[in-house]
């Protein structure tokens, strides 16, 4: 018995890299699983069915259930059909593994309206269009008396929670995401849904485009593999992960770090009015011992997958 026997599961951009991982973990634990995937290159652009295909071989090879879907994920219709297709060809969802997108780095003044709405598009809206469908099914399971555990994993970036230079649009649209699962997490718990994250630090074709392309030789424990990150979210999938909720962890090698979110660092009270020299003044109190106001440092060991 292994612990997703039974349940189906959705991965979005399942073709190549952390997704096809994903979903090669979950149909190892059991689960039948929709491929979705576009097949398109880095930045979005594009059409090809063949990497989902190959993806779904793999899991049928090993002796599992996959189909493939290319549907459109950031479009309310591409979303609903998705969902529809688990519950039609398997009889139900019970996992969705948000993990699709793209890649469009530019610096703030060199960016283009058509390279940030992509961006945003593709990461926040094509998170939050699977999970609108598959949350209105779970609720109405809900409501109509049946038991529903399902669990909803998120692909936030430690260069969204931290920040990269260049990357505007992918860091706004990945931070959005991490919000998107604690708002989630809240909406859903009643409903037996579990909303989680993860930060996946690993070698990708994403991770290209900032020099992350080597692969280890030999018997040398690849870190940066993607087969290391989904585990994790085999794990955020199923009953052993029962009551974590609205978490985002960090994944990558052997590591995974649970990241707490805001938390207030420092604080200026007064019974009147601040002015502009009063903030001023109290500056250092403000900010104590820390770096008076610069940005938080990355977490050593990250990239942008």
């Amino acid at each position: 018995m292994t612990t997703l026997d039974g349940k189906v599961a959705i991965v979005t951009g399942a073709g190549r890299g952390i997704g096809r991982e994903e979903a090669l973990a979950l149909a190892a634990e059991g689960a039948r699983v929709i491929v979705n995937d576009l097949g398109g290159d880095r930045r979005g652009v594009g059409n090809d069915a063949t990497p989902a295909q190959e993806t779904v071989q793999l899991i049928q090879d090993a002796g599992g259930e996959a189909v493939v879907n290319g549907d459109d994920v950031a479009t309310w219709d591409g979303a609903q059909k998705l969902v529809k297709q688990a519950i039609d060809t398997f009889g139900g969802l019970d996992v969705l593994v948000n993990n699709a997108g793209i890649l469009r780095d530019a610096m703030s003044f060199n960016t283009t309206e058509d390279d940030w709405d992509a961006v945003i598009r593709v990461h926040l809206k094509g998170h939050f269009a699977p999970t609108k469908f598959a949350s209105a099914y779970w609720r109405e399971q809900s409501k109509a008396g049946n038991s529903v555990s399902a669990a909803i994993i998120n692909t936030s970036s430690d260069s969204g929670l931290f920040s990269n230079a260049g990357q505007s649009a992918y860091d706004a649209a990945k931070a959005g995401i991490a919000s998107l699962t604690l708002c989630l997490a809240r909406e859903l718990e009643r409903y037996g849904v579990r909303v989680n994250a993860i930060a996946p630090r690993a070698r990708t074709r994403l991770t290209a485009t900032v020099g992350v392309t080597d692969t280890p030789e030999g018997d040398v424990f690849d870190a940066l593999s993607p087969a290391n990150v989904a585990p994790v979210v085999a794990w955020l999938a199923g009953p052993g992960a029962a009551g974590v909720n609205g978490q985002v962890f960090a994944v990558g090698g052997g590591t995974v770090v649970w990241l707490s979110g805001w938390h207030q660092s420092g604080i200026l009270q007064q019974e009147k009015q601040w002015t502009v020299d009063d903030l001023a003044a109290q500056q250092k109190q403000l900010f104590g011992s820390s770096n008076s106001g610069t940005p938080a440092m990355m977490i050593p060991g990250m990239n942008f997958g």
